[in-house]
């Protein structure tokens, strides 16, 4: 799914979802660089980043690719 991250002032690091409408700040990443690892929104999703340099600038849009319950832990 396309989802945009940006960072802001009073939430840090967040995402869109537009189909979803949905805009949830990040609260955990596997990497402290975002990139290629997944990362966890405050609603509990836990999505897979693709592979980017380390200092992609922000905002983008990425295909994310969201993670079922079972491979979470």
């Amino acid at each position: 799914m396309k989802v945009m991250i940006r960072r802001s002032p009073e939430t840090g690091l967040s995402i869109y979802v537009p189909k979803k409408d949905l805009e949830e700040p990040i609260v955990e990443s596997e990497h402290e660089s975002l990139w290629g690892g997944w990362i966890r929104i405050a609603n509990g999703w836990v999505l897979d980043l693709p592979e980017m340099a380390a200092g992609t600038s922000l905002p983008i849009t990425v295909n994310a690719r969201k993670r079922g319950q079972e491979s979470e832990d």
